[in-house]
């Protein structure tokens, strides 16, 4: 069963991957009409086909089944509004072919059409149109459904599907895999077809993500409502707290706070005027006297990442548990990376059942989990994904394939390049992760768009910048990508 959202992520993906959207569409074309060539003798068809993609599937049908067959074909709406490309490419490609061909100027003497078919093909909409169909489309459902005695083909989906009124084919031809809402009662006999979709479009991330579920800001939102961010962070360290902060605000993310111990919150408030520092009680280190302080921001946060520079000393891993525990009783979004991570050795149970991402790399697997790693690289995510159903969690595995899971779904992320081995680069994955569960995004969502996010940032930076680059490139050219996709 695939989403229409995960259609369009494949689509975006494949293209991303090699195979262009014409490529699919002709090969969707071509399925349903091969189908129809072996499955009747003679037979007189009508297309009735929409303004989308649907539409361009069913004029690559028609375009093979004419070099056959006597084929009519009906455009709801007027061919200039043809809204994609390839649609209208493969639409002028009809014009030298023995294909009768009407618009919605036509749509009178359908009926007498529909009534002298032995084969009706329906190609009017797919699955990106929500809601009840509107005129005139509910018009040509409503006369489809009265022919009797009819072979009636759906492309895709029946148009309607899921609203009050939709066609009831006898057959369905549907593109990798079946479709919400899809059954025989709704669908007659379905029929997956294999439009070719490249595998790694459907085991790798790609742009698809970040274009398809990027939430953009409404014209109306104001400040705070687009993500709130609360790292927890520096000590030893304070670089790596800054820069998840400047990743989060980069992706996106209205607010940024990072509580940080009394001495070296000066220090990281002085890398960017954009980040509000909280001092803690503390004066180098977490500890629990600071508990209760940083509990206290949790109304203000929707998100909280919690590791960045922290260290390991024993009252910061015991401080680290009790905010885990917190931030779950909280049902705050959680993000558990680098020094935090540890603070779980043995204690999954403080989990809960909040929302949460840890983004290890392979020897903090083996030590969260007592599990090394096998050499197999399918081996390896069946691992992942059992653990992130086991401890209820999302991992982002770091590694030269990351490998991304929930248990449910598993994807593989490739696209990065060696330099991004330099120190900081995973304080900003985290910080980008933390930035898209703000904006109240899954967390398996979040980490598939992080990834291609992150790595496609490290991309353009090396190109650029080679060997050299740092961790504050790769957050410069976050925007970017944002940029380019979305």
């Amino acid at each position: 069963m695939i989403t229409p959202n995960e259609v369009k992520v494949l689509d975006i993906n494949a293209e991303h991957y090699g195979t262009p959207p014409e490529s699919l569409m002709e090969h969707a074309g071509k399925q349903v009409a091969d189908f129809i060539q072996h499955s009747f003798d003679d037979p007189k068809i009508v297309v009735v086909c929409g303004l989308g993609n649907n539409g361009g599937d069913g004029f690559v049908a028609a375009r093979y089944l004419a070099k056959t067959f006597p084929v009519e074909l009906y455009l709801v709406g007027k061919e200039e509004k043809i809204n994609t490309s390839i649609a209208r490419m493969n639409f002028s490609k009809l014009k030298s072919l023995p294909v009768q061909l009407h618009d919605h100027r036509h749509l009178k003497i359908l009926p007498e059409s529909l009534h002298n078919a032995t084969v009706i093909i329906d190609a009017m909409l797919g699955v990106g149109i929500t809601g009840e169909l509107r005129t005139p489309f509910d018009e040509i459902v409503t006369k489809i459904n009265q022919i009797q005695n009819k072979h009636i083909i759906s492309v895709d989906i029946p148009t309607g599907l899921g609203s009050s009124l939709s066609v009831h084919p006898e057959t369905t031809i549907t593109f990798h895999d079946k479709k919400p809402g899809m059954n025989e009662g709704t669908c007659g006999n379905i029929i997956i077809a294999d439009i070719q979709i490249p595998k790694k479009a459907q085991t790798h991330v790609g742009p698809g993500e970040l274009a398809v579920y990027y939430p953009r800001p409404k014209l109306d939102s104001h400040k705070g409502q687009n993500g709130r961010v609360l790292i927890i962070g520096g000590g030893p360290f304070t670089g790596a707290p800054a820069l998840s902060a400047l990743a989060s605000l980069r992706t996106g993310a209205d607010l940024v706070y990072v509580a940080a111990p009394e001495k070296v919150a000066n220090v990281i408030a002085s890398y960017s005027p954009n980040i509000i520092v909280y001092p803690l009680e503390s004066k180098n280190q977490l500890n629990n006297d600071d508990v209760q302080q940083i509990k206290a921001k949790f109304n203000q946060t929707d998100t909280v990442l919690i590791g960045p520079g922290l260290g390991s000393n024993d009252e910061t891993q015991h401080a680290v548990r009790s905010l885990i525990k917190e931030t779950s009783i909280a049902s705050k979004k959680l993000v558990i990376d680098a020094d935090a991570i540890q603070a779980l050795y043995n204690h999954h149970q403080l989990l809960g059942e909040t929302p949460c991402v840890i983004t290890p790399h392979a020897q903090e697997f083996y030590k969260l989990t007592g599990e090394k790693l096998n050499t197999d690289e399918q081996e390896i995510q069946t691992q992942i994904a059992t653990w992130a159903k086991k401890i209820g969690v999302t991992f982002f595995l770091k590694g030269p394939i990351d490998v991304l899971s929930d248990g449910e779904m598993t994807r593989l992320n490739t696209v990065h390049n060696p330099a991004m081995t330099v120190g900081g680069t995973g304080d900003v994955l985290a910080g980008i992760i933390s930035s898209l569960l703000a904006k109240n995004i899954a967390p398996m969502t979040a980490v598939r768009i992080a990834a291609f996010l992150n790595g496609e940032a490290g991309n353009l930076a090396f190109r650029k910048l080679s060997y050299g680059l740092t961790a504050t490139d790769i957050i410069e050219y976050i925007p970017v990508v944002l940029n380019s996709y979305v």
